[in-house]
């Protein structure tokens, strides 16, 4: 994609979306880690309701010790792979006491020593929690990326790599979440709604979608 393209596609999506936020409820950096940890394999939306009460008590790593795995799991029963979850969080919240003095660390290599804790999930603590320009490529971003011509790649640390290399200000603050949504609402993976799209003459996608067509009889007044 052309520079100038570049530049107007992210134009349009600012001007869907002007203040664009994660989807995920938290209620400080801790509660951050912990719903990005939770959302891997699983929709924001289950996260939501999954750590709608366990927020309300448990909202620091000493807090998450104290409760344990068993407690937490009794919390993400319904969220994907949750005994692994529930053991990763807890040791997390350990090493935050241990190492981190309780706080989460705004630096991506210190995140990412974390259990459970991968570059995508640093990435999106970074940008969310502490302003950082960085870019979590998800399948979204990744699919959005490669299928516009945005930002092609083979991996997902390529896409991020190629994002942070051509997105230039005023966008790059809040590029990642216009990415995602963007992916998970228009450009989605079975049947992008092309028709729909803000930027669908700057993407590189052929052919496009049509719109769904309506019936005849569904346009015909009732006689």
């Amino acid at each position: 994609m052309k520079r100038t393209d570049i530049v107007e596609f992210y134009a349009r999506l600012a001007a869907t979306d002007p203040h664009p936020e994660t989807e995920l409820h938290f209620r400080n950096p801790f509660t951050l880690v912990v719903a990005v940890a939770l959302s891997a394999q699983a929709t924001d939306v289950s996260v939501n309701k999954a750590t709608a009460a366990l927020f309300e008590d448990v909202d620091t790593p000493e807090k998450m010790v104290a409760l344990g795995e068993e407690g937490l799991k009794h919390h993400i029963r319904t969220i994907g792979l949750y005994n692994a979850k529930a053991k990763n969080i807890v040791a997390l919240s350990q090493m935050l006491i241990d190492e981190f003095g309780g706080e989460v660390p705004a630096d991506r290599a210190a995140l990412e020593r974390l259990p459970g804790v991968g570059r995508k999930t640093a990435n999106v603590v970074m940008n969310v929690a502490f302003g950082a320009e960085t870019f979590a490529v998800d399948t979204h971003i990744f699919r959005v990326g490669n299928r516009t011509g945005l930002a092609p790649g083979k991996t997902p640390l390529a896409v991020e790599l190629v994002l942070d290399r051509v997105t230039p200000q005023p966008f790059r603050l809040h590029a990642h979440h216009w990415l995602i949504l963007h992916g998970r609402y228009v450009c989605k993976a079975r049947r992008p709604e092309c028709w729909r799209c803000p930027v669908a003459d700057l993407c590189a996608f052929r052919p496009k979608t049509a719109a769904p067509k309506t019936t005849a009889s569904k346009l015909m007044p009732a006689a």
